[in-house]
């Protein structure tokens, strides 16, 4: 009996702490007797779990506060700088990376463009980008708690990119290669998930339990939130909607089907029409729009148009309360705004319509990269809890 009492007493102290911990994460800066009242623990225990956070350097002192009548409450603080997360969005043709604290403030960056002759070796650029992220970082009690990384295909429980059809990749164990290689926790996940969590967390989706949220970079894809929690589906791999088909016996993609929306409404399909104007790039079709060519604006009110078809499609199956468009294509906004907003009108239904906020990336094409961070950061803060 005495063995089990004992057990339970650390399960009961785990518990709180891990109560108190979350209370500072959101709402700090607080003082103890907040946090008494907004947990419903007793002061005495709540002072003795903020010691041992702070022992741990999970939580910090950083003065008085407001006084309701008596002596002046010191407030507290998460320990933000504590420990650092990579975050780190793999894109067809580029890298983004992150290296960011405990509560997903950016602390140094570093971005790599791929041309399609270095996705061979793109495995090697990862892996130099996170090492340069990690050298980065200042030094601190925790270090690198994790790797986050963002990737355009599907993944599985173990973190193999099992398939990207835009990279030609099959059968691809990133998270044990780069596990074995850097001694860190890895977390692997879609890239639209890494920015609906991204979005949701930091961006334009905070506070919003249902949105859908559209990556559209060389592909499209789409990460779920339902409830306020990212839906996977029964196997993991939900959100492959760039691969819904909106044209039957429409172009072949590479994905194996026919008439897939990828194909147009994506930036890789703004670019097959740009090159006969002579443009090759995004940055380029930008500035062009910017300084009034109407033959790119036109192209990319056709882009807004196509995008949506599709989420009207998704609009009229999930009913969310926003849509938010992200990924590099949302750099774009100003340009296909109008045809998206049209499209979205003409094919939702209306009572499907009537309460839906179509939005653009707070984050524009950060959502993703911050989104991969905050992985390795919740990985890292539910292991602390877990203690």
């Amino acid at each position: 009996m005495k063995t089990k009492s004992t057990g339970d007493l650390a399960l009961i102290k785990k518990m709180n702490t891990a109560i108190v911990l979350e209370a500072v994460i959101q709402h700090a800066p607080l003082s103890r007797a907040q946090i008494s009242e907004k947990t419903g623990l007793n002061k005495a225990t709540v002072s003795n779990l903020v010691q041992d956070l702070i022992d741990n350097h999970l939580v910090q002192e950083i003065g008085p506060g407001e006084s309701s009548g008596g002596r002046k409450p010191t407030l507290l603080l998460f320990h933000e700088k504590t420990g650092y997360a990579v975050g780190i969005d793999l894109g067809v043709n580029y890298i983004k990376g992150i290296l960011a604290d405990l509560s997903g403030n950016v602390i140094a960056e570093r971005s790599l463009k791929l041309k399609p002759s270095q996705t061979e070796n793109a495995l090697e650029h990862l892996a130099t980008t996170i090492e340069t992220l990690m050298g980065s970082a200042p030094a601190s009690e925790y270090g690198i708690v994790g790797i986050g990384v963002g990737v355009p295909g599907i993944v599985d429980e173990e973190g193999t990119i099992l398939f990207a059809p835009n990279m030609k990749w099959r059968q691809i164990e990133l998270r044990r290669l780069l596990e074995e290689r850097f001694g860190l926790p890895v977390t692997i996940d879609n890239e639209a998930n890494a920015g609906a969590q991204g979005e949701q967390k930091y961006g334009a989706g905070k506070n919003i339990p249902n949105q859908i949220y559209v990556s559209v970079g060389i592909g499209i894809g789409t990460g779920i939130i339902l409830n306020g929690e990212l839906f996977k589906g029964s196997s993991g791999f939900s959100g492959e909607l760039g691969h819904l088909s909106i044209q039957y016996d429409g172009k072949p993609c590479s994905c194996g089907n026919n008439g897939c929306w990828e194909l147009y409404a994506s930036e890789n399909a703004l670019l097959e029409q740009a090159s006969s104007l002579g443009f090759d790039g995004l940055e380029e079709l930008l500035q062009a729009a910017e300084s009034g060519d109407e033959q790119v604006r036109t192209l990319f009110q056709g882009i807004g148009s196509y995008l949506g078809a599709g989420i009207a499609n998704i609009v009229n199956v999930f009913n969310p309360s926003a849509v938010i468009i992200g990924n590099r294509m949302s750099r774009a906004a100003e340009w296909i705004a109008p045809s998206l907003h049209e499209s979205v009108d003409r094919r939702t239904l209306p009572y499907h319509r009537e309460k839906l906020d179509l939005l653009f990336a707070e984050l524009k094409d950060e959502a993703a990269v911050r989104g991969a961070a905050y992985y390795a950061i919740s990985r890292f803060i539910a292991k602390i809890k877990s203690v």
